[in-house]
């Protein structure tokens, strides 16, 4: 662990230079007043560290941008929080609430006041109703845990942001080791309580060094507030194929299936910016086949939801935690108005005793269930194998693309075979009856719009990459200025009607 650093060189560190200004007004006493003792305290506090409380509140730019910044003083008190620092932190946070600012958190404390007892510990109520109402109010609330977060604020206000991520190194958790070993006479097991850990485990996103914040929360809220800067529209790119793909569909579904392919990780790399991986679910656990991102297209930005053909294979096929993660995705969409955007490219999901025990059918109907009522504006994309009910899962949008080796079936071809004729070998067959191929898929009704593959897009992947983003953005921000009412309704409209 390199220096600590104060909550004033923390904020100097991550807003544009000269910028702040501080939101701090004179704090308040308990009700229950201060023992001599207790004041002799916060005396020797306000000495060594420099500021009044264990919580620094106000305003800075990052990147010409206005945000609230909120961070713990470790040096005052560990940084713990009793009714005074509390009551700085909701303040604070209301007010960026009723101003239309995001919140960046930076939390350091070993957790609530011991020296005010149980009304300091439930002063973590009123700090999370208040981050509560701010992300009700479609605002960002990003979270920097800092060296060390323990305890009641790790339980509360450290653990609610929509992205979060650590300081190298730090200790994170919710007990303290300290507390541990006296408590139970033995070492809590080390490693654990690191940001590092809690990355590996999909517990918060990324870890990141102090000096990497100002351009990742700037780029970070270039997509999160994207919602609220509307962009102005863009020309139809016209990515159609120029004449009806009439191929078999084993055709669509052995190009699909090529290795040299691109996936969703080409297409980040390539087609888009302000490109933020996220990890996990945030509740300890992850999956390997689906990634999440935060990014832009152009001028429009999303939150993606990406099954990475590069990572699933059948000894580890996407399982339900996948599902679990797409579905953060979906909140975070949801929350802040931003489009979602989901790629859809699996050979399948998991078929296993840990798949049904982990709950595959009832994630994909919850998946299914918060997609077609999502309010916010939703493409998804098929951009190579449509398999199962891992696919199914991410399908219902304002608008479908598929690319035109895309294709979409309740199992593969070769499941499909083997149930009506109790073998494999039919699997073209059944392919072609079930007219599985994109461009059978936007007759029915099923797809909305092909994203031509002049060549197969494995032996021209940048061109077909860059043909996509181009459509990704036209079509976002042409529903970004749609009404919600009418977009919702005419996702439902369009299921409801399908086939009849």
């Amino acid at each position: 662990m390199g220096k600590r650093l104060s909550s004033r060189e923390l904020i100097d560190m991550v807003v544009d230079p000269g910028s702040f200004v501080s939101w701090d007004s004179e704090p308040v006493v308990p009700g229950a007043g201060l023992s001599e003792e207790y004041a002799a305290e916060l005396a020797a506090a306000q000495e060594k560290s420099g500021v009044d409380e264990a919580v620094v509140t106000g305003e800075g730019l990052i990147h010409g941008r206005r945000v609230c910044v909120v961070a713990c003083e470790f040096r005052f008190l560990a940084g713990s929080i009793g009714v005074a620092a509390a009551q700085r932190l909701v303040e604070a946070i209301e007010r960026a609430t009723m101003e239309g600012l995001p919140v960046l958190a930076g939390p350091a404390s070993g957790g609530t006041r011991m020296q005010e007892g149980t009304v300091a510990f439930l002063s973590m109520v009123k700090i999370t109703a208040a981050v509560t109402a701010h992300k009700r109010a479609g605002l960002p609330f990003l979270v920097y845990l800092r060296h060390p977060t323990t305890g009641g604020v790790f339980a509360s206000w450290g653990s609610l942001g929509h992205v979060t991520v650590a300081e190298p190194d730090a200790l994170i958790g919710f007990l303290g080791p300290r507390v541990f070993e006296q408590l139970y006479g033995t070492e809590f097991p080390a490693g654990v309580q690191s940001g590092e850990n809690l990355q590996r485990r999909g517990l918060i996103d990324a870890v990141l060094p102090p000096e990497r914040l100002h351009e990742t929360v700037a780029r970070v809220l270039a997509v999160l507030l994207g919602a609220r800067e509307l962009p102005p529209a863009v020309p139809d790119p016209d990515s159609r194929p120029a004449a009806p793909d009439t191929r078999p569909a084993w055709d669509v579904i052995t190009a699909s299936r090529r290795a040299e392919r691109p996936g969703v990780r080409d297409l980040l790399r390539h087609g888009a910016t302000h490109v933020l991986p996220l990890r996990g679910t945030g509740e300890g656990e992850k999956d390997p086949g689906l990634l999440l991102a935060l990014a832009r297209f152009g001028s429009a930005p999303c939150v993606v939801l990406g099954q990475d053909r590069f990572r699933q294979d059948r000894r580890e096929p996407m399982g339900p935690a996948a599902l679990r993660e797409a579905r953060r995705g979906m909140r975070l969409s949801a929350e802040l108005g931003i489009p979602l955007v989901t790629i859809i490219d699996t050979p399948g999901a998991a078929l296993s005793k840990e798949a049904e025990e982990g709950g595959m059918a009832g994630e994909i109907a919850r998946s299914l269930a918060d997609l077609i009522n999502l309010s916010s504006p939703s493409v998804s994309v098929i951009m190579g194998e449509g398999s199962g009910g891992g696919a199914l899962a991410l399908v219902p949008a304002d608008r479908v693309l598929s690319a035109q080796n895309g294709w979409l079936s309740p199992l593969p071809p070769e499941g499909a075979s083997a149930i009506v004729h109790r073998d494999t070998e039919h699997a073209a067959e059944m392919a072609q009856q079930q007219q599985v191929q994109a461009a059978a898929l936007e007759r029915s009704g099923v797809i909305d719009r092909i994203v031509a593959e002049p060549v197969d897009a494995s032996d021209d992947p940048r061109g077909f990459v860059a043909r996509l983003s181009e459509t990704l953005e036209y079509e976002l921000i042409t529903l970004m200025r749609t009404p919600a009412y009418l977009r919702q309704d005419t996702r439902i409209a369009k299921y409801r009607g399908l086939g009849l």
